[in-house]
């Protein structure tokens, strides 16, 4: 009998993805330096600028993930993830919005095809709020939320230089946000259908820092 069910086990995990969060902690990354794994891109003009930095003050560790670069707006800089693929789950991270004059936004990217083709939500400490667009052919469009036609994503408090926490959960067609453990509001959206890699973003001048990124690849 104890056979039969080691055996059934085995087969189990054969033929189901098991969903494990990773997360990256980027303390073992080289500073000055993308970290491995991930690559530097931008949707717009200009170039952005990530880089591992030393920051004693991190939810963990010392070292963080930074964007410094200044970019013409509206340009968005990107750090995606290349060796994952990802079409249910969550993606997570903690940021710390540095500076900006235009912008000090911090965003998570989900289902990337190219610098192109994506789904983003980003908070914003100079607004205080959080949106979710599709990125599609360049252009960004806000989504609506469920329940609720038209506006502009929510309003909630995004600490200026202080770490918060963003969180997207991702099933299928709907996209469920929260921020510092609040939840904030759906989208329900078809445009991107099939797995992509993840990552994070910004905007503009933003400078900010990302720490703790964590991601779960579910089962479809």
């Amino acid at each position: 009998m104890l056979k039969q069910i080691v055996l059934m086990i085995l087969v189990w995990q054969t033929t189901h993805t098991i969903a494990t969060a990773e997360t990256e902690r980027f303390d073992s990354a080289k500073t000055g330096q993308v970290p491995s794994g991930y690559v530097s891109l931008i949707t717009g003009q200009g170039e952005s600028k990530w880089a591992i930095e030393t920051d004693h003050g991190a939810p963990s560790g010392s070292q963080v993930l930074k964007q410094s670069a200044w970019t013409p707006k509206p340009s968005y800089p990107l750090c995606i993830k290349t060796n994952v693929l990802l079409k249910n789950g969550f993606v997570e991270t903690r940021f710390k919005p540095i500076s900006g004059t235009n912008d000090q936004a911090a965003g998570l990217v989900w289902r990337f095809r190219d610098a192109a083709n994506y789904y983003v939500v980003r908070a914003n400490a100079l607004e205080d709020n959080v949106v979710l667009y599709k990125m599609e052919k360049g252009k960004r469009t806000a989504l609506d939320i469920v329940g609720r036609k038209g506006g502009y994503g929510v309003t909630s408090r995004v600490p200026k230089e202080q770490w918060s926490a963003l969180r997207v959960e991702i099933r299928n067609q709907r996209f469920m946000v929260s921020l510092n453990q609040k939840e904030l509001f759906e989208v329900e959206d078809n445009t991107f259908t099939e797995a992509g890699a993840v990552g994070v973003w910004t905007k503009a001048d933003s400078v900010t820092s990302f720490d703790d990124f964590c991601y779960e690849i579910g089962q479809e």
